[in-house]
């Protein structure tokens, strides 16, 4: 692998982020597709939670929504799941994709368009 190839593929973001229900998740996950701004999400439902907030430990019950994308998407990203989410400060973490299928790499630079206003 070249250096140019290799860089290429930092380019592209696992984005972890948590909602408060299923409906929350699909809602902000079909926002962020039909906005261009991930390929595709998985969503993971009951998922339990334990946390700090607010002087104590919370326990809540959780969804996981997980989006593709590339890195030049994750600030509007963000920015659109902080307007659509019930949470005051909502989990969205981008991860580097180190490696991946090459074909699947080059989908997610066909689907995604941070650069169109929608």
């Amino acid at each position: 692998m070249d250096s140019r190839e290799h860089s290429r593929q930092y380019d592209h973001l696992f984005v972890y982020i948590t909602a408060s229900g299923k409906e929350e998740a699909e809602r902000i996950s079909e926002a962020l597709i039909r906005e261009r701004l991930v390929a595709c999400t998985n969503i993971i439902d009951d998922m339990s939670a334990l946390f700090w907030w607010e002087g104590g430990v919370q326990s809540e019950k959780e969804v996981v929504l997980i989006a593709k994308t590339r890195a030049d998407a994750f600030d509007r990203l963000t920015g659109r799941v902080k307007e659509l989410h019930s949470y005051d400060c909502p989990c969205v973490i981008g991860m580097p994709i180190a490696t991946g299928n090459p074909d699947y790499l080059a989908w997610i630079d066909e689907e995604v368009r941070p650069e169109e206003k929608r």
